[in-house]
């Protein structure tokens, strides 16, 4: 394992709600991420898992706690910090892809280095090296009405990697494809994983998507209440992390 901190959070509390009438999210977090790693965030529903996200990626602020993002506290920086931060370091993947209609998947791709001025030379290496990795080369010139769900997700990973960020985060990347189209993807995933191109934290519900990560994380009423590790067999560790889902309750979806 790589020994280089990522992201790390400490006693990470969130309260919704006026003083009286509060309701505790996340109940003292604490995680560490480290380069290379590719971990799943699990948990039934309302146990917290989204709003951990949402605070890992800056877009929400916990109540207390501490927040280190490549070695920065991102709880104390201001909004156009946080911006850079988001731009330069951070990379997200949505369920519903968000891609633009009115541009083609490669300048959809391109669009945050288009943005922060980088040569058109450099962006279009860069595109062609990722488009070869995720099998999306032929779809470049087309427009996402033209794509399948699996093309645009793959997309909208490629989008998310261009910039080279410390961390991808995704939250339930397969939910909105079919089975074929979320295993390309996934696959996709662990490779450029294993190949140390990107950190890796997601949130599904899936197990199934889940036993493609290095690490699953069970989340439940705001705690985390274990971590189990991959091994070599993803089969035997998808068995166990639907026995610990059961052993959880709960919804999951």
């Amino acid at each position: 394992m790589n020994d280089e901190k990522v992201v790390e959070i400490k006693n990470l509390i969130k309260s919704y709600g006026a003083k009286d009438f509060q309701t505790t999210v996340l109940k003292g977090i604490d995680l560490t991420i480290y380069k290379e790693d590719f971990i799943a965030i699990m948990g039934p529903s309302g146990s917290g898992k989204t709003t951990l996200l949402n605070i890992l990626s800056t877009i929400d602020k916990p109540t207390q706690g501490t927040v280190l993002l490549d070695g920065k506290n991102v709880t104390r920086m201001s909004n156009k910090e946080l911006a850079k931060l988001r731009k330069d370091k951070i990379g997200f993947v949505f369920q519903d892809y968000n891609l633009l209609d009115t541009m083609t998947l490669q300048d959809n791709i391109a669009l945050p280095l288009a943005l922060g001025g980088v040569p058109s030379g450099q962006i279009a290496e860069r595109i062609q090296a990722l488009s070869a990795a995720f099998g999306i080369e032929e779809q470049l010139r087309k427009y996402p009405y033209q794509l399948s769900g699996g093309q645009k997700q793959r997309g909208a990973v490629c989008r998310a990697l261009i910039t080279n960020p410390e961390i991808i985060f995704a939250d339930e990347p397969t939910g909105a494809l079919d089975s074929k189209a979320g295993k390309d993807l996934l696959h996709c995933l662990r490779r450029v994983n294993d190949s140390g191109q990107a950190t890796i934290l997601m949130v599904t519900h899936d197990p199934h998507c889940a036993s493609y990560a290095k690490d699953v994380y069970l989340l439940s009423d705001g705690m985390m209440k274990c971590r189990i590790g991959r091994g070599s067999d993803r089969k035997e560790f998808y068995n166990r992390i639907v026995d610990l889902q059961t052993s959880i309750g709960g919804d999951f979806s």
